[in-house]
């Protein structure tokens, strides 16, 4: 029978990998977002073909040029001791729970930047301030918020570029030209998400490992990329249609050569991030870039109102991420009572709520008095 350490380190796994599967609802949709915005594939099609290519850039990234990413965001928080399993999984809950709330929403908000949130959230209340890696913490924070206003500017001016060498071109014979393209740049960026975007997951499940002592070193196993990988996948398949909406048309109107513009410029910002053991946001990455391809046309293209509403999502996202693992830590210190009445008291209430509202929303009976 497994004892408690390893029950837990369980869960601990199983609770990683749901991050990643709510992954998929915000980050992966963004992967296939233009291409199924410009009509290049149908959505069922696409969601397969990400989820393939987020499988071998996983397996590409992490065997053959080295789990950087991962190594980056398990280091973020270092106490004097290992970081305990309640206390990881207290970082997910705050990370889980805000890209829950922002895909209900339909705002493709970063699970990037909930993760790193969810972190230092959990440091901060766990361990204290001196357990924050900031040293580490420092160049993440830079390439989260430049990343999309690069991304922003390159798209610009190579759609410009673009554009102005095919004026003379024919409109049909172009956009058929740049939708077979979008095949190609539609890949590279499912391709990138996975060599980036699951090495996340990956680190808290090594970490996990190295924790509980079945690790000696933080190194990546095999079949936790796998899992990581396929976890995203899924997530893209169960939820991420929601996020497809705002993000293939609700931004900005595109055309095949934007769409193009924006996957390219996104996914190679994306790699240059991996290679250098930065984690990114797709989301903030291919948001960017879609914006500086539509907007070549004219400022008015890109639905600003529609784009605000991201960009404070994307604000909101660390510090709110931050502080629901840092409550969820003080539970987990304060014993299971606490735990239990903090579970239980909401949940009634959510139930009364839920029960309320179905009530009303039943029609009413015509008991045929005349009136």
């Amino acid at each position: 029978m497994l004892d408690a350490q390893t029950l837990l380190l369980v869960l601990t796994i199983a609770v990683a990998l749901a991050f990643d599967f709510t992954n998929g609802f915000n980050d992966t949709a963004n992967a296939i977002a233009t291409t199924v915005g410009t009509r290049v594939m149908p959505p069922r099609v696409a969601v397969v073909f990400s989820a393939i290519l987020n499988l071998v850039g996983a397996i590409v990234a992490t065997q053959l040029l080295g789990a950087e990413v991962a190594n980056t965001v398990g280091s973020l928080v270092a106490p004097e001791n290992d970081v305990g399993l309640s206390m990881i999984i207290a970082a997910l809950f705050g990370a889980i729970a805000w890209n829950l709330i922002t895909w209900r929403a339909r705002l493709p908000s970063s699970s990037s930047h909930a993760l790193i949130g969810g972190l230092i959230g959990m440091g901060l209340a766990a361990y204290g301030i001196e357990a924050v890696v900031w040293a580490k913490v420092y160049p993440v924070f830079i390439a989260l918020v430049t990343s999309p206003v690069i991304g922003f500017l390159i798209a610009y001016v190579v759609a410009v570029l673009l554009l102005n060498l095919l004026r003379r071109a024919r409109p049909g014979h172009a956009n058929s030209a740049f939708r077979r393209l979008q095949l190609f740049s539609g890949g590279f960026v499912s391709f990138s998400h996975g060599a980036n975007d699951a090495q996340k997951t990956m680190a808290i499940i090594t970490l996990a490992l190295l924790s509980s002592g079945y690790l000696a070193e933080f190194v990546v196993p095999t079949w936790v990329v796998l899992a990581a990988a396929l976890a995203i996948g899924l997530g893209t398949w169960a939820g991420g249609w929601r996020i497809i909406g705002t993000m293939s048309g609700r931004i900005v109107k595109m055309e095949p050569v934007d769409g193009f513009v924006a996957q390219t410029v996104g996914a190679t910002i994306i790699q240059a991030a991996t290679s250098w053991g930065l984690p990114v946001s797709t989301t903030h990455v291919v948001s960017g870039s879609i914006m500086g391809a539509g907007a070549t046309r004219r400022l008015s293209a890109v639905r600003w109102g529609v784009a605000r509403r991201i960009v404070w999502a994307w604000v909101f996202t660390v510090p709110a991420s931050a502080v629901l693992a840092a409550l969820a830590a003080l539970l987990v210190e304060a014993g299971p009572l606490v735990v239990a009445l903090a579970v239980l008291v909401p949940g009634a209430v959510a139930l009364a709520l839920l029960t309320r509202r179905t009530r009303h929303k039943q029609p009413a009976t015509d008991f045929g008095i005349e009136r």
